[in-house]
């Protein structure tokens, strides 16, 4: 870990700050801001520049006009972008999808906060400030905060739709604002703790997920009255803590063909079936919309592969890895998912043969992997006294927190575990080799860019594509070219005009040959105007 030796803001700072952060969440409340969000980086910056994120806490007039990324275009940009765009048109013959990046934030994280349950709060000092410092510069804009940060089974006088650490929170976020990066907060709009004193029998049928600590009802999205409850406690976070959206676990069990009995207070109003989730869609659009009209993101997951079955909008990011043990299943199970998409293969179960792997199956589909960042995940959670367990003989969970909690303690230096979906022991390349390829993939999706997602056939590259190859295409003010080999042995790829390795920012020569090793991945890019036809 890292060591301690900045010093904190003063107090009249951190009361300034207080004070801004106050009139922030009443101007979310107003549901004014929902125009102007348009979370991305700036143009005009540096490709290579990743820290130049908006900060929230800006007057919002200052804040839209510079979010604005197409007031800062100039005509000699429009001009390039355009002829970029008109070439890879003439180029491209099909391709799987077509799709003009907007709002996205490439570079996204999970923050553990601290250990919970526990006997004592987590606290927030220096080293998270520091820890901030090192993931804005290596491109985080996205901070994911899992369950921990509240206080799900009422151990500190707070609950599920409150910060454990209610100082501690506002200041994290405080500090997060302050570095221009966004924050969204674990809620579910489907779990909620059985002996949770608010909870409601009617709101959930019988069926249950037990694991670890949690004793968790799957509440049915056809539920008035839970409808009623969910949507004041989205409100409520939204309202009073100025974070920046929600990541919503759904805590979903699918209505169509549910052999347990309809509970008393649920209403069959939507048609339901295995590809249509009727009630849950209809409940989603609503949660969407109230976090939009705050300006907020939506984050959703649904476990493993899945996602809702529905036609409207929903989120923002999909998260998808949970559960999954092969890099080759994710890819091929989500590779066709509506933007934008987060994957995150579950290493605690899933093996790798190096990190690189993860971005060679996400990068040429326009998906980019989560981090798992903050402290160390020290599995210290599965084994507080008073807490009623899931035997570790029957619960995964408990087993791998039991793992983590051993390896911590015979390893005090690491290598750590970030997160509950890490290996045991951690793996110490994983921050380097992401920040590497998100220096390589953010300036290639920057706003504006039309992407042609596993092309068919291209006059960029001579001849057929090698079997095994799956190449795509981006292109705005500069042309990226995407080259993945999927197969067992090395190819090589000619392309049809000089381009230069992304990888390689001092790169003036362009060249026209490429050696794609066995599963391997490869941008290249092109600077000026493409005259391709």
């Amino acid at each position: 870990m890292h060591g301690c030796g900045e010093e904190l803001l003063p107090r009249q700072q951190f009361l300034i700050r207080k004070e801004i952060n106050v009139n922030r969440r009443k101007f979310l409340k107003s549901g004014a801001i929902g125009a102007m969000a348009t979370p991305k980086l700036l143009a005009g910056t540096s490709s290579t520049d990743l820290s130049s994120i908006i900060s929230p806490d800006e007057d919002a007039a200052a804040r839209s006009s510079r979010n604005s990324w197409l007031s800062q275009y100039t005509a000699e940009d429009h001009r390039r972008r355009l002829k970029n765009i008109a070439a890879v048109e003439a180029s491209v013959r099909g391709s799987n999808r077509k799709h003009l990046i907007t709002d996205y934030l490439p570079g996204q994280c999970t923050y553990n906060l601290g250990e919970y349950p526990a006997k004592k709060p987590w606290a927030i000092g220096e080293w998270d400030a520091r820890e901030l410092d090192r993931l804005k510069a290596e491109g985080i804009g996205l901070i994911q905060l899992h369950e921990e940060w509240n206080d799900s089974q009422r151990l500190f006088g707070a609950d599920k739709y409150s910060p454990l650490n209610p100082k501690g929170f506002r200041q994290f976020l405080d500090w997060a604002h302050q570095r221009g990066m966004k924050v969204i907060v674990y809620l579910s709009s489907g779990f909620m703790e059985r002996r949770d004193p608010d909870f409601r029998p009617e709101w959930a049928r019988d069926q249950d997920l037990v694991e670890l600590f949690y004793h968790y009802a799957l509440c049915s999205p056809a539920s008035p009255s839970w409808r009623a409850y969910i949507s004041k406690q989205f409100q409520k976070v939204l309202e009073e803590y100025g974070v920046d959206g929600i990541y919503n676990d759904l805590g979903y069990a699918p209505l169509a063909g549910n052999s347990h009995p309809v509970t008393k207070d649920e209403v069959p109003a939507f048609p339901e079936s295995a590809t249509q989730d009727g009630a849950l869609g209809d409940l989603l659009a609503l949660l969407y919309e109230e976090v939009h009209r705050r300006g907020g993101i939506v984050k959703v997951h649904y476990g493993a592969t899945d996602r809702p079955q529905t036609d409207l909008k929903i989120y923002d990011y999909l998260w998808v890895g949970e559960g999954v043990e092969s890099s080759d299943s994710l890819r091929t199970a989500v590779k066709n998912y509506s933007p934008y998409i987060v994957p995150c293969l579950d290493m605690s179960r899933a093996k790798i043969a190096s990190e690189d792997e993860l971005y060679l199956q996400s990068i040429p589909y326009m998906q980019f992997p989560l981090l798992l960042a903050g402290k160390p995940f020290t599995g210290k959670r599965g084994l507080v006294e008073g807490i009623h367990y899931v035997p570790e003989a029957d619960d995964f969970w408990t087993h791998h927190c039991h793992e983590i909690w051993n390896y911590y303690q015979q390893h005090p230096n690491g290598p750590y575990s970030y997160g509950w979906w890490d290996s045991v022991p951690g793996r110490p390349e994983a921050r380097t080799v992401h920040a590497k390829w998100l220096r390589q993939y953010a300036p290639m999706v920057e706003p504006g860019t039309w992407a042609w997602i596993e092309i068919k056939e291209t006059s960029f590259v001579r001849g057929p594509l090698p079997a095994g190859v799956v190449a795509s295409v981006f292109a705005n003010r500069e042309i990226h070219l995407v080259l993945a080999n999927y197969g067992a042995n090395p190819v090589t790829i000619e392309t049809t005009q000089g381009f230069a390795a992304a990888d390689d920012p001092q790169a003036q020569a362009e060249k026209t040959r490429w050696e794609l090793g066995a599963r391997s991945l490869l941008i290249l890019k092109r600077n000026a105007p493409s005259g391709i036809s």
